[in-house]
């Protein structure tokens, strides 16, 4: 074989895996409707149909020497060829034949080579027949690898960083026109001052020696003879810049549109409908079903929605999670169903809707048992997620299923039982910038409901400060962006929380959960700018130094060496040339929780501890004595009372900066010790820390409604977590 007939041959081996793909998909696909036809008079079609995708394969496979390929295809023509005549019947031994037969096709496809026979010069006419494919006479098609694509798409979208620093660029010169107006009204001004002056010293001679009057004329005359030489220059100048702004803004706008034109266009390239992703999981259902012993049937809508084919490669691994435990968790056993008076085969449908905001809604439901709150909340209490009394709504047992090892199964599977199938879907799916939650009834099933991006390129991000760093959280995960007074901050079982629309949420530092350093904030402010993040039923609230603005991002992976940072999905880089990361929200969410508990902000100098004044309250001697040693230790002046009338009376008569105060004493306890200091205008706003053994959710939530600053168990009670908070309190 010569070299040019050699790279004929690879071209065509190329061109081959690609036309093998489709008919292989194409002959799965007719398999799967062949067993499913129940009226004999659509059989011989998808008969006819299934013959001629194997002898086209088979033809295929010659061309370019595949003698493996070429085999199994001819068995499979031959048996069809047998049907065809009106020979033998259609059986299930048969069938699950076939099936098998297409998954070796499957094994060998994906091999980079196979077995050939001695080489054969390549003609065009062997060139035209694996080319030629069955295409509608109107439609012209090329075929192109996705990757080539890919890469043109990649250039297209970094051409948005220039229309981001074209309208930056913009904005800049509109401001340089707008200070450059100010300026020369401000020169008018003094243009006629400096007339006018001149004009009343013309008036003005008596009095004034000619040498004196000649000598300041002459000086003020130059003066305004310069400034009026100038006014010629400075009308042209002016009319350059309004020109350069006019111009700026007219290639800005073309540039946008042309980006965007472009980017679309090349988006589109790129869009695949759902159905060929979908295409693939009615036999992996039938296969997973019949090996579980149930009978399960694939409904499929809404499959013609087309979406970013690099988010439907993501997708794949998600959706073959779901469908798997639909089947093993949520599709009951025949016998089983049959008891419930439900049909024997279980039906699982994949729906897909578009959304508002160039999103889509994809939900997988099954008709099964439903989720086992009761096994969920067993299982969370066992891995620790969940304490023993702890209530938990619907929402919060099912969400709970996406945490990594919690599973229901009572038994482990090569399938299911390690947990983690929910788990991987849920990062995989907030990876790709989307959110998925779960609904369940006993009843009527589980459903889960993913709602994603139709195209991954760019996005709408809150730019924040925190620390001395900007970052950009993905504006999707934003729920509310709130000003929230100092004085609402709390802290329960040593973390801190904010209450807003009557809820009661934690409550983190953008910095502290990013573990990098607070910007020291002034003492005065009387407010923290506050960001509220969630996903899935998990809200917590982040405090950050300063919201800049919400606007379009082009967000950038960090490359095969950085493919997973924590608390990072990528990076953008602004107008102005700066990278800023994008955040995960995921993982902040992750962090904020693991981070230590309520660590006191560098926002007062230790000195200030010298001059504060705290009461103790406690009447147990050894413990008021270790409070009292702990404050005292750590520079404050610290006062005991040995229950809440005699605090009481002690606050009334000295002063004092916070109070330090068990619950369970004698006389007045330390809830009743809270209400009264609220209820006396002079003592209000004194700071209150209970500190008590009592950790029951109702002795937590009454601690906060009589108006504690601080809830400490004391069960998790160390000497830092007590300074920390007192020294954020005052």
């Amino acid at each position: 074989m010569t070299e040019n007939e050699q790279r004929l041959l690879q071209r065509l081996q190329a061109t081959f895996r690609v036309e093998a793909d489709e008919h292989l998909l194409s002959m799965n696909t007719l398999l799967l409707k062949l067993e499913q036809a129940d009226a004999t008079e659509h059989r011989p079609t998808l008969v006819e149909a299934l013959f001629r995708e194997a002898h086209s394969l088979k033809g295929a496979a010659r061309a370019v020497n595949r003698l493996d390929v070429e085999a199994i295809c001819g068995s499979l023509e031959g048996q069809l060829a047998t049907l065809k005549q009106g020979k033998g019947e259609i059986s299930a031994t048969l069938i699950n034949d076939w099936s098998r037969a297409l998954a070796q096709l499957g094994h060998l496809l994906a091999a980079e080579s196979g077995p050939a026979r001695p080489a054969e010069p390549a003609s065009a006419r062997q060139a035209q027949s694996v080319t030629t494919q069955p295409t509608e006479p109107a439609r012209e098609t090329i075929r192109i690898s996705t990757s080539k694509l890919t890469t043109l798409l990649n250039q297209a979208e970094e051409l948005l960083s220039l229309k981001f620093t074209a309208a930056q660029l913009n904005l800049e010169l509109a401001h340089l026109h707008q200070e450059f107006g100010v300026w020369k009204k401000e020169r008018v001004k003094l243009v006629r001052d400096l007339r006018a002056t001149r004009r009343s010293r013309e008036r003005r001679k008596t009095g004034i020696s000619h040498y004196d009057n000649g000598k300041s004329s002459l000086h003020l005359d130059k003066v305004l003879d310069a400034v009026e030489g100038d006014e010629l220059h400075l009308r042209l100048l002016d009319e350059k810049l309004r020109r350069l702004v006019k111009t700026s803004a007219q290639e800005k706008y073309t540039l946008s549109g042309m980006v965007d034109g472009l980017l679309d266009d090349m988006k589109q390239a790129l869009m695949l409908p759902l159905s060929s992703l979908m295409e693939l999981f009615p036999k992996l259902v039938r296969d997973q079903a019949r090996d579980s012993g149930k009978e399960v049937e694939l409904t499929m809508e809404g499959a013609d929605l087309e979406i970013d084919r690099r988010i439907l490669e993501q997708l794949k691994d998600p959706l073959i999670h779901l469908l798997r435990n639909a089947i093993d968790h949520g599709i009951e056993a025949i016998a089983v169903r049959r008891q419930k008076n439900k049909p024997a085969r279980g039906n699982i449908v994949i729906a897909a809707s578009p959304q508002d905001g160039n999103k889509i809604e994809l939900s997988v439901r099954d008709d099964g048992g439903g989720v086992s709150l009761a096994r969920v909340r067993e299982a969370a209490v066992r891995l620790g997620l969940l304490s023993a009394d702890a209530e938990g709504s619907e929402a919060l047992l099912c969400n709970l299923l996406f945490e990594s090892g919690l599973s229901t199964s009572p038994i482990l599977t090569d399938i299911s039982g390690r947990g983690l199938g929910l788990a991987i879907v849920r990062e995989k799916v907030e990876k790709l910038g989307g959110s998925i939650v779960v609904e369940s009834s006993e009843q009527g099933g589980t459903c889960f409901r993913l709602t994603l991006p139709t195209t991954l390129a760019n996005f709408r991000g809150l730019l924040v400060s925190a620390g001395e760093r900007q970052f950009v959280l993905p504006s999707s995960s934003v729920e509310r962006v709130v000003r929230v007074p100092t004085s609402s901050i709390q802290t329960v079982e040593n973390r801190e929380t904010i209450e807003l629309d009557g809820m009661t949420m934690a409550f983190s530092w953008l910095a502290d959960a990013l573990d990098i350093p607070r910007k020291m904030a002034n003492e005065e402010s009387r407010f923290v700018q506050t960001v509220v993040l969630g996903t899935g039923v998990r809200r917590i609230a982040f405090a950050v130094d300063e919201i800049v603005d919400e606007r379009e991002v082009l967000v950038k992976q960090l490359g095969p060496q950085l493919q997973r940072v924590r608390n990072v999905a990528g990076a953008t880089v602004l107008a102005t040339g700066r990278v800023v990361p994008v955040l995960n929200v995921s993982d902040l969410l992750k962090s904020a929780i693991r981070q230590a508990p309520a660590r006191a902000p560098d926002l007062i100098p230790d000195k200030t501890a010298q001059r504060r004044s705290l009461l103790v309250v406690e009447d147990s001697i050894t413990s008021r004595s270790l409070l009292k040693n702990i404050l005292e230790s750590a520079g404050y002046d610290a006062t005991t009372a040995v229950d809440g009338i005699d605090a009481l009376t002690t606050l009334r008569t000295g002063h004092f900066d916070l109070v330090v105060s068990d619950v369970e004493m004698p006389r007045m306890d330390g809830f009743d010790l809270t209400t009264r200091i609220r209820q006396e205008p002079k003592l209000k706003n004194l700071p209150v820390i209970l500190v008590t053994a009592l950790d029951s959710r109702e002795d937590r939530e009454r601690g906060i409604d009589v108006g504690a600053n601080a809830y400490i168990v004391k069960s998790g009670f160390d000497q830092s977590n007590l300074l920390d908070i007192v020294r954020r309190l005052l």
